[in-house]
């Protein structure tokens, strides 16, 4: 959704999408002996299925969303549900809400009264807002930057992307970070990874957690994928860190 013209990161070549690059000795979550990590419980479910969301089959899709039955907060796997139409697209969106209706057993609420609201200058307000966090020093040049590819990308990523969309309530904005990091190491957005690496940061999360997301990642992933992730945050950390 959004373009990393704050500060460039360096791209290693792409290799063609297999799945089979996965790492077959890697077991699942729930095999695999488990250190300690940062993250709660629950923010391990989502990141993970931020990433299966956007690039898994129907079946694992459906499992991951079955282990998420577990989480304390249901509300909080709709949020994330909802926000991976900006980066998966809407078909997986609808597909991922599907099989969460029926392996929960929820149904949708009769209405949502944050999106039924007919407010566009709130939206803006709301968005500018979120994104001014996300972005922190880069913000100006961000928008600057967005507004020469096209106007309308400005505005529908302020209004509809960090007003409409990641900044609703539901799901707070340290955890919606570190899941749109999962999303865009899933899709190999390198540009936006780099940025939401730094937006996780800006959230409010720590590198310890940012660490912990993409080693929940390492069984979801391809292993090139994973790697080339997990070099590109220790340059992130990094400059980070100066």
């Amino acid at each position: 959704m959004t373009d990393s013209t704050a500060e460039e990161a360096a791209h290693a070549p792409r290799p063609q999408w297999d799945d089979t690059a996965r790492d077959e000795s890697a077991r699942s979550s729930e095999e695999a002996p488990r250190i300690v990590s940062p993250l709660d419980d629950d923010t391990r479910r989502l990141v993970r299925l931020s990433a299966v969301v956007c690039r898994a089959d129907e079946p694992e899709l459906r499992a991951e969303l079955q282990r998420a039955t577990s989480l304390s907060d249901p509300r909080a796997v709709e949020e994330l549900i909802l926000q991976s139409y900006l980066f998966a697209g809407l078909p997986r969106a609808l597909n991922a809400m599907r099989e969460w209706r029926r392996v929960s057993g929820t149904r949708a609420p009769a209405r949502d009264g944050d999106a039924a609201r007919d407010d566009t200058a709130a939206w803006r307000a709301r968005g500018e807002a979120t994104c001014a966090t996300v972005y922190g020093k880069f913000y100006e040049r961000l928008r600057h930057n967005i507004a020469e590819l096209h106007p309308a990308l400005d505005e529908w990523m302020i209004v509809e992307g960090y007003g409409k969309v990641l900044g609703r309530d539901g799901l707070d904005l340290r955890r919606r970070e570190l899941c749109v990091v999962a999303a865009c190491a899933a899709l190999r957005q390198e540009r936006q990874l780099h940025s939401h690496f730094h937006g996780a940061l800006n959230a409010g999360a720590t590198a310890a957690e940012v660490d912990a997301t993409l080693a929940e990642l390492r069984d979801v992933l391809p292993r090139d994928d994973a790697d080339r992730a997990e070099r590109l945050w220790k340059r992130v950390r990094g400059h980070a860190e100066d």
